[in-house]
């Protein structure tokens, strides 16, 4: 077999048994790489409504056109501005809505990422936006340098000529945004943040745009807007008096205006008095740095207003810890099924209390988030909070499980937690709508590990790092793996569980391997062996052994690398675990052929492809008969060499595994080559550049240059 240690099936000891599943992009990655640049497109949608703040627009067009490469020259060079202000005066609205209108002047592209920095959660780290960045440029996982400093380099020089605006909205610092800025000019940046990020100004140049609240005028204006012209023009003084007491803030005036809409029949001075006689009741509660201090009165008024079953639903929303949620999420955190919980979150869309971002996804804003997780520690008793979160959590972890189950139903499975009523109507017909499941969900699956060592639910916090291994292995999303199987490990730690801490040892010695950490590696793998023979848990000893033997032989000790397999493989035949059998056998055949032995590689191949035609796992069968294709054509065997790359082939191309076909095309033009049939090797040699080139694999070049030498010697 050819050593190729980024796309090998081998590639990370137990987690490799996920890529059968018939929809991975080189070996183990499931991700569509691309070698042409394509544009992103990551606004989100452009605020409906929006009205005033025409200075500060005209502010960002000016600091626009100063900009090299664009339509108006002459002016200092700006490629940076920050718009700063209090929460809820509307910076987000404003900072995408001028983006739309000025996206056209950047053909390369607009990104976007919402630094989460005054959420419920940690913010976002710099080198996992710089990640997010990459892949929207078409980085491969693999090609993304680990550290901070490699990562914006690249990230530099991608950008380096081209037009692409970047929205960097909830920053904290200057320091958390800095590499995040490209270096060439003919870009442009756009923060958002509640500090001045006056570090940028001072270093990167960046001009400043403030925001205040709204002007009295404005917010009447608006006001009207919302409310009708009429209706306010019959009541001035008093809707100036309503923008008061909104703290002229957009946010909470929206709240009011959409109230008052569905009350035709309130004159706006007792709208005053409502809004007035709120405040004073809820004075106490108010501090000078209390960030609800202006609109805690108004969102108070209208929360009053819901019915009993949408106030408890409004102040559970808050408790979750993601940036959105989905109907199902939603539906198990507060108790319901999905249809009732759809429309109790509409109905709270309706009167401003929660924004539907995209179909059926729903999130809150900082202000209102803050002040439902106010509402839900006062009104709701700690067990029904712990309640709700473990069956927002269990919900995550059964649905992933059930994802994982249709993606990769070989891997193994673990005990989970009782589902009690959850409505778990999420179905998965195949691998590529688990996966996008799992796309739309990833943060808030992250999200929901930390709150479950924060809630003390250690068992979903072991457990949820484990069934969801596959999706981060197969997005290569390092960091995050590596971060949630450490989590896993204390979690299972935490509670004395041994089983949770040997699967998720496990699994970190998958990481270690994976980040060239043999040592570690070695060491992890061995602590979940002697946990799983102390358990009587064959699988996890037989992976934990023949992890540690893809170590050795990734270290080119391939004696020591059979010892460990064979290790493997009793352990497999002895708990009928056929799978586990297979890959060993797989192995042991990979090294008999590097210690140049083909007899014994062709018949631990053939004996591999036996078991995976026996429990039809058809991609590892795939793999399976490209391996044995090497020892065959070793022992000059050629025609059953053939005769397993074609069908290899076949399947490889039927599940868009462009890596595995590539590398069976080059094997097979070989053999074509051998038997002189020059026409059919150029047809492989072709194909197979074209499918490196699309993967941006530097082998390209050396089959084209094979290509070439033959069209010479013709």
């Amino acid at each position: 077999m050819v050593s190729r240690p980024d796309s090998s099936n081998d590639f990370s000891g137990e987690a490799e048994t996920v890529v059968q599943a018939g929809v991975v992009h080189g070996g183990i990655h499931l991700h569509r790489a691309q070698h042409v640049f394509t544009a992103p497109r990551q606004l989100p949608l452009s605020p409906s409504g929006f009205v005033n703040r025409e200075a500060d627009l005209l502010k960002l067009d000016r600091f626009l056109v100063a900009r090299p490469g664009s339509r108006e020259q002459g002016r200092t060079p700006v490629g940076v501005s920050t718009v700063s202000g209090p929460p809820g005066v509307g910076k987000t609205a404003m900072a995408v809505y001028w983006a739309h209108r000025v996206r056209s002047e950047f053909p390369d592209g607009d990104l976007y990422i919402d630094m989460q920095g005054f959420g419920p959660g940690p913010p976002l780290s710099t080198e996992t936006v710089l990640e997010a960045f990459l892949r929207a440029l078409d980085v491969r996982p693999d090609n993304i340098p680990e550290g901070l400093t490699g990562r914006a380099a690249l990230f530099r020089s991608l950008l380096d000529g081209k037009r692409v605006l970047l929205l960097i909205d909830n920053a904290t610092s200057s320091a958390q945004v800095r590499h995040l800025i490209p270096g060439s000019r003919q870009c442009f940046t756009l923060v958002t943040s509640r500090n001045t990020l006056s570090g940028l100004v001072v270093r990167e140049g960046a001009l400043p745009v403030t925001l205040d609240v709204l002007s009295s005028e404005e917010s009447v204006l608006l006001l009207s807007e919302l409310m009708g012209h009429d209706r306010i023009a019959a009541e001035v003084e008093s809707a100036q008096q309503v923008a008061q007491l909104c703290g002229h803030l957009p946010l909470a005036l929206r709240v009011v205006a959409e109230r008052a809409v569905n009350r035709p029949q309130l004159s706006l001075a007792d709208l005053v008095d409502e809004l007035n006689g709120e405040q004073r009741r809820l004075d106490a509660l108010a501090s000078a740095e209390d960030e609800l201090s202006d609109t805690r009165a108004v969102f108070s008024w209208s929360y009053q207003a819901l019915t009993p079953d949408l106030m408890r639903t409004f102040r559970l929303i808050g408790l979750h810890e993601g940036a959105d949620i989905g109907l199902g999420a939603a539906a198990a955190l507060i108790g319901a099924n999905v249809g009732e919980a759809t429309r109790q979150l509409r109905a709270l869309v309706g009167v401003h209390l929660l924004q539907e971002t995209t179909v059926n996804r729903f999130q809150l804003h900082a202000l209102l988030r803050s002040y439902s997780r106010e509402r839900a520690l006062a009104e709701e008793a700690q067990a029904e909070r712990m309640q709700a979160v473990r069956r927002s959590l269990t919900w995550y972890l059964l649905t992933a499980d059930r994802a994982r189950s249709v993606l990769l139903p070989f891997f193994p499975s673990i005990p989970l937690v009782p589902p009690g009523h959850l409505d778990l109507a999420d179905e998965f017909v195949n691998g590529p709508q688990a996966m996008s499941w799992f796309d739309t969900e990833r943060r808030n699956l992250l999200a929901a590990m930390r709150q479950a060592t924060e809630f003390g639910q250690f068992d979903i916090g072991w457990k949820l790092p484990f069934v969801t291994t596959g999706f981060f292995e197969l997005r290569s999303y390092w960091d995050e793996w590596e971060s949630n199987h450490r989590s896993g490990l204390a979690a299972a730690e935490l509670l004395g569980d041994s089983f949770g801490e040997a699967v998720n040892m496990q699994m970190l010695g998958d990481v270690a391997w994976r980040r060239s950490r043999f040592d570690e590696a070695i060491s992890n793998y061995r602590h979940a062996a002697e946990i799983g023979r102390h358990l009587s848990a064959g699988w996890i000893e037989g992976f934990a052994l023949r992890g540690e033997g893809l170590v050795r032989e990734q270290q080119g000790d391939f004696h020591a690398a059979s010892e460990m397999f064979r290790s493997a493989l009793q352990i497999f035949r002895s708990d009928g675990l056929r799978r586990g059998e297979g890959m060993s056998l797989l192995s042991l055949g990979k090294c008999a052929h590097a210690l140049n032995d083909p007899t014994q590689a062709v018949a631990f191949g053939t004996a591999a492809v036996r078991i995976f035609e026996e429990i039809d796992d058809v991609w590892t069968l795939a793999w399976g008969r490209l391996a044995l294709a090497i020892s065959l054509m070793a022992g000059e065997a050629d025609l059953d060499a053939m005769a397993q790359l074609r069908r290899a082939c076949e399947t490889f191309r039927l599940f868009d595994d462009h890596h595995s076909e590539a590398e069976a095309l080059v094997l097979l033009a070989e053999l074509y080559v051998r038997s002189d049939d020059v026409t059919n090797a150029q047809t492989c040699r072709r194909r197979a550049a074209e499918l490196y080139e699309i993967l941006g694999d530097s082998r390209a070049a050396e089959v084209r240059a094979r290509i070439e030498d033959m069209e010479a010697g013709a």
